[in-house]
């Protein structure tokens, strides 16, 4: 096994060394994928151990089909609410994604925006924003590709060329692409419609109001990490509505948070818009849950809950119930349940279910229906989080290591993974297919 390792090492140092191996038609690069085209990959598990979720979006015109964007597994689609899924990014230069989004008025179209939103040391980047005409079938970078971490897109409910992107920008330095974009002509062109206050700001949260698709709310973020350390909160944090499309901007103060405010969670009452809540992260992991009923004009603290386990920057993100008023849920390592607006909180039923949520989404006629995407992959459940079913046809384990051993006939790999412990199996096995 060892000789064999040595000489792929000896074969992979040859290759890069060798110009030769250079496609005849590109003479910028040293290799092309005819290179590698007798080496080719076949899968070997892991088996029904799933990965992170960044984002789950449900079709409200067909609540079968569903998209999943995955934090380090490109975006994944089932028409048959989970019996089956299909990767549909595979071919795309990108893995992390951060954000799916369906056109409200036509189910073909799909936006994905790469790079997954937090703070986290494991995250990858993405190179922008991406379109699909065909339910996924075929994709198209339409640009921002160096924002690097999108937070949320937001399709126009009636004019899907109209589209409005948030954009965190980069994790490990400054600059970028940050602040809110917007295009008018379907992503041919982007227009810069909120500045962020510096170079380590960019906007972590957008909201429309469904009534009123000028209406738009903002969270903006100043994040910088460096290897020793992680700065998370910033004068440059805030919240921002405007009430032209994006035009103009107006920053919300009244009863928010005074000083330094970190990453901030947001979501919009479906059944009342008036309604806004916001999760805000303070200094030293700090902060609270706030209620608007005036449509962002005044604030009022109604607990101190934010996002828990690592901190807010990995977490934070919040959802209003379709179905019942002030029904808000926070995700966090250990996801809760508020029925009053966000005073008083529930633990949500962990009982055979991986902790640690990035996402839900929830049916549009059923109020008993929930989806939860969570580091250990997608939860169903049917009442109301009472039980849970887990999907375990989703391969998306993140590896942080890969290790081969010496076991014969075949040997085994064993990696370690990110939240999910660590696996192992073999390399082959003598099973004969087809």
């Amino acid at each position: 096994m060892k000789k064999l390792l040595k000489a792929a090492v000896a074969v992979s140092v040859a290759l890069a060394c060798t110009p030769a191996f250079a496609d005849k038609n590109d003479k910028n690069e040293v290799f092309s994928s005819s290179t590698f085209k007798a080496m080719e990959l076949r899968n070997i598990g892991p088996a029904y151990m799933s990965g992170r979720i960044a984002d789950i979006a449900v079709d409200q015109n067909n609540p079968s089909t569903w998209y999943t964007a995955v934090g380090s597994g490109g975006v994944w689609k089932t028409t048959n609410a989970g019996t089956t899924w299909t990767p549909i990014f595979d071919d795309q230069p990108v893995y992390s994604i951060g954000d799916v989004t369906i056109a409200p008025s036509n189910s073909n179209i799909i936006w994905v925006g790469t790079g997954e939103n937090n703070g986290g040391r494991h995250i990858s980047f993405g190179d922008g924003v991406y379109k699909s005409l065909d339910g996924g079938q075929t994709w198209k970078n339409m640009g921002l590709k160096k924002s690097e971490h999108v937070s949320d897109i937001i399709i126009h409910p009636t004019n899907p060329d109209i589209v409005w992107v948030s954009a965190q920008g980069p994790l490990w330095s400054g600059g970028g692409e940050r602040g809110l974009y917007k295009t008018t002509d379907g992503g041919e062109t982007w227009k810069q419609v909120l500045k962020p206050a510096d170079e380590w700001t960019g906007v972590t949260s957008l909201l429309i109001d469904p009534r009123n698709p000028d209406k738009l709310y903002a969270a903006t973020w100043a994040r910088q990490r460096s290897i020793g350390a992680y700065v998370g909160t910033n004068e440059g944090a805030g919240i921002h509505t405007s009430s032209d499309g994006g035009e103009t901007w107006t920053e919300l103060k009244t009863g928010l948070p005074q000083g330094n405010m970190g990453k901030i969670g947001m979501a919009i009452s479906p059944m009342n818009p008036d309604v806004i809540y916001a999760t805000i992260e303070t200094d030293n992991r700090g902060g609270g849950f706030y209620r608007s009923a005036d449509q962002g004009a005044s604030w009022t603290k109604m607990s101190d809950e934010v996002g828990g386990g690592t901190g807010p920057h990995y977490y934070q993100e919040i959802f209003a119930d379709q179905h019942q008023f002030d029904r808000v849920y926070i995700a966090s390592n250990y996801s809760k349940v508020s029925d009053d607006g966000g005073k008083t909180w529930t633990p949500i039923n962990t009982k055979r279910k991986h902790v640690d949520d990035h996402a839900m989404a929830f049916h549009p006629t059923d109020p008993d229906f929930v989806l939860m995407g969570s580091d250990g992959g997608i939860y169903m459940s049917h009442d109301r989080m009472a039980n849970w079913r887990f999907m375990a046809n989703l391969p998306l384990t993140q590896f942080y290591k890969v290790a081969p051993d010496d076991s014969k006939p075949f040997y085994k790999i064993y990696a370690g993974a990110q939240d999910n412990s660590t696996q192992g199996g073999p390399s082959r096995t003598c099973v004969k297919r087809g």
